[in-house]
C-alpha cells in the first residue's frame, strides 16, 4: 500500500475519528446512530494513521507529498 493521505489531511481524520468516538458514548437513544459513529471513528483513526485510504484510491486522488 502507497500513502495516499497527507499529512494535514492525516492530521484532520485523526482529530474527526476522535471527535466521533466521543459523540458514539454520548448517543444513547439510537443504538444505531451509536455503532455507526464508532465505526467510522475507527475508520478515520486508522486511515490517518496507516496514511492509506482505499476510497482515495478508487477516485484517484492524493494528497501525499510527491517524492
Amino acid at each position: 500500500m502507497t500513502k495516499n493521505v497527507g499529512t494535514n489531511d492525516s492530521r484532520l481524520r485523526i482529530a474527526l475519528g476522535i471527535i466521533l468516538l466521543i459523540l458514539a458514548l454520548f448517543v444513547t437513544s439510537a443504538t444505531w446512530l451509536s455503532v455507526l459513529l464508532f465505526i467510522l471513528g475507527i475508520v478515520s483513526i486508522f486511515t490517518g494513521f496507516s496514511g492509506f485510504c482505499a476510497l482515495y484510491t478508487l477516485f484517484g486522488i492524493n494528497t501525499a507529498k510527491k517524492e
